[in-house]
């Protein structure tokens, strides 16, 4: 959760386990949209001595469609690769650097950051819809990890090196980060727990503050800050939020080459056509919706084949077992037998002109998981968490921005609150409004500008998480 170990196979791969997606009209740059793309789950930070890096023998790519999906199996309109290799200043030492890591002011690439043994480069391939291929960058470096006082002193000296221009005109940055995802996934995996409101469970216990299941964690980034007009089919900059033109949909993928060698030196070399492996937009739609035994599959398939699941959203699991789990609180869920096409709306096809006032992100008839963005719609004045659902229309499930509390707006999504968008008979149970883990971001605080993530958690200040005997 978000997209954390959500499939069997994927959880045993965590270098291509594709966590978050985000994808935001950029607050200080209105005229640019940010996609984030998160890898690699659940790092502590001081799990050296091989710390976290991209996976060399993993295609990463962040996919763009920029006009309305109207066949199943379409390809992205617009496509980002990055290909990672790993290189040693110093292969016969065990360490990951070998004394304070500093910006070599005559290094490039792999020589960028001094006295850092392993060293990680990329290049950037755009791709478009008819099969064009450019590189667009080369020779990038990622910035090390955060390792600790003595060996990254004073971390946000290492990032300005690491964001880079590509010759299309969109910003990059590939490397560790906090991860700014927030989740109480102690409580929503014992059986959706809600700790405030646990004396309501059929395991009743006395209330308890939600906690933020990722403080002090760290993930990988890749992040790209490009101008609206390179992502509108037209090149416009989008003004007229009505326009189907002002629409992008979105969804970032890991994939591996088909076999995999090992060699006597214990290398693992590829080859093959590359298979995905993981993919994600909406959070929690693999862990929330798809059961199971189709989780690899769903992995593996192209969002434009997403009808194949669409039974797991019309008839969702959660919406059945949230009145069992608190039989005195949702009534009018229990009752409800009706498709649910509130969350078809939601996840696969956007929302249309009119369910909405002045607001759409409708991206065609297919039934597709992505991210959604009308980038027509600046960002909001005053950030609510709840997007959507409470007015903020720049928000949540209008693409996804950071802060934005994902999981609660699913929860309480899936426990009724926007079937009255649909079906205007339906009234919502009064638990509704209260249902959330109530556990908040404690990753940040969030940076102003790009990449807006907030520096990785430093491994010396790793504190230990205190004992939890069960009960």
């Amino acid at each position: 959760m978000s997209s954390h170990r959500e499939a069997p196979e994927i959880s045993q791969d965590p270098v291509a386990d594709n966590t978050d997606v985000y994808a935001f009209v950029s607050p200080d740059r209105p005229d640019t949209v940010t996609l984030l793309a998160n890898f690699i789950p659940f790092q502590n930070p001081d799990g050296g001595p091989n710390f976290f890096v991209f996976g060399d023998d993993v295609l990463y790519e962040i996919h763009v469609f920029n006009t309305p999906i109207t066949a199943e199996g379409q390809r992205p309109d617009i496509t980002y690769q990055f290909r990672f290799t790993e290189t040693y200043a110093d292969p016969g030492s065990f360490m990951y650097n070998l004394g304070t890591v500093s910006v070599d002011p005559n290094g490039s690439g792999a020589t960028t950051y001094a006295n850092l043994n392993r060293r990680q480069t990329y290049t950037v391939t755009k791709v478009l819809k008819d099969g064009t291929s450019t590189v667009v960058g080369d020779d990038i470096p990622s910035p090390p990890c955060n390792v600790g006082v003595h060996s990254t002193p004073s971390y946000p000296q290492y990032v300005p090196p690491a964001i880079r221009q590509l010759s299309d005109g969109a910003t990059v940055f590939a490397g560790q980060r906090a991860d700014a995802f927030f989740v109480d996934l102690g409580a929503v995996f014992d059986l959706d727990d809600i700790r405030p409101l646990q004396f309501l469970h059929t395991g009743p216990l006395f209330p308890a503050p939600g906690v933020d299941s990722f403080r002090g964690l760290n993930v990988h980034t890749i992040a790209l800050q490009l101008p609206k007009t390179l992502l509108a089919a037209d090149g416009s900059n989008p003004t007229d939020v009505m326009a189907p033109s002002s629409v992008i949909g979105v969804y970032a993928s890991a994939s591996r080459q088909a076999m995999t060698s090992v060699e006597e030196d214990g290398r693992r070399v590829g080859m093959g056509a590359w298979q995905q492996v993981s993919r994600l937009a909406n959070p929690l739609f693999n862990e929330l919706l798809i059961g199971i035994g189709q989780k690899d599959l769903w992995n593996a398939s192209s969002p434009t084949n997403d009808a194949a699941f669409l039974e797991r959203v019309l008839q969702p699991e959660l919406a059945r077992r949230l009145p069992e789990l608190y039989p005195l609180v949702f009534n009018n869920l229990r009752a409800y037998t009706k498709d649910r096409n509130d969350l078809v709306r939601i996840f696969l096809t956007g929302f249309p002109e009119g369910l909405v006032p002045g607001f759409q992100n409708y991206t065609g008839p297919v039934l597709a998981d992505l991210v959604r963005l009308n980038m027509a719609i600046p960002p909001a004045t005053a950030l609510r968490e709840y997007g959507v659902l409470v007015g903020d229309l720049a928000g949540f499930p209008n693409g996804r921005r950071v802060p934005d509390d994902v999981a609660d707006v699913e929860l309480r999504a899936v426990a009724g609150a926007t079937i009255p968008v649909v079906d205007s008979g339906y009234v919502p149970d009064l638990a509704v409004a209260l249902l959330g883990d109530y556990a908040g971001q404690e990753n940040g605080p969030l940076l102003s500008s790009f990449p807006y993530l907030n520096i990785p958690n430093s491994g010396f200040a790793t504190m230990p998480r205190p004992y939890a005997p069960g009960s």
